[in-house]
């Protein structure tokens, strides 16, 4: 894989420009990045250089039909896969000019991401202020730097798991790949070694044990959306079935 460097606090500004500019490209950069997209990008590269605390997205914090709890309930397929982190990869492909299988190793080795975050499951709980360290979307793009054609993403899980989204939602400055929470490394009941975070939308668009990123052209329903779950899951819109 290519070599991994360290951002500075110059650095990872400059280096959020640059992914605007490599991912869409002269022709297509006005059209396809909207105000929004840039401003996240330019709020995660205050994070990377520990100017910028985590936004609250919403004046109501608690989604309609949500309720507050204090500790972390545990939901999955009845599947709990034993990856240890000298076995565990993740392949990143698809619609990308350099795709990579990361070791362990070289996903530490990328920079280092922390942010704190809301969490809201589909099964009514929220948890406020969760504390995540990882790898942030933004640097795994730059990475394998997506195709113009790119729209969506798909992620496969070590459990069978499966999900999707589209690249809009990835692409913002609180998403990662968490490989620790609340300062501890993940457990295996909680998605160790890395899980997928996405705030903005219910948990379940987050896989557990990731093992594999897949940039599409297309949208592809994942486990869940193909049995009734809605395909957007924005918790504030209470969009939880289809």
């Amino acid at each position: 894989m290519p070599a991994v460097r360290s951002l500075t606090p110059d650095g990872a500004q400059q280096s959020a420009r640059l992914l605007v500019w490599s991912l869409a490209g002269p022709r297509l950069l006005f059209a396809r990045l909207k105000d929004s997209y840039i401003a996240a990008k330019e709020r995660w590269a205050r994070k990377m250089a520990g100017r910028e605390k985590p936004a609250v997205r919403s004046t109501d914090r608690l989604p309609p039909g949500q309720r507050q709890v204090q500790d972390f309930p545990v939901l999955d397929l009845g599947i709990q896969p034993e990856v240890p982190a000298d076995a565990w990869t993740l392949r990143i492909h698809g619609q990308v000019e350099n795709p990579v299988t990361l070791s362990w190793s070289d996903f530490k080795a990328l920079p280092q991401f922390r942010d704190v975050s809301d969490f809201h499951c589909v099964t009514t709980w929220s948890q406020y202020d969760m504390a995540w360290e990882g790898v942030a979307f933004f640097t795994l793009a730059e990475l394998v730097r997506p195709k113009p054609a790119a729209s969506h993403v798909f992620f496969k899980a070590y459990d069978g798991y499966s999900t999707n989204t589209t690249l809009d939602a990835m692409m913002d400055d609180d998403v990662l790949i968490a490989h620790s929470w609340s300062g501890s490394p993940l457990t295996k009941v909680h998605g160790g070694p890395a899980r997928v975070i996405v705030p903005k939308l219910y948990a379940w668009k987050g896989a557990k044990w990731v093992k594999e990123v897949i940039f599409l052209d297309r949208d592809l329903l994942g486990f869940w959306e193909l049995r009734g779950y809605s395909n957007t899951a924005d918790p504030w819109k209470d969009d939880r079935f289809s």
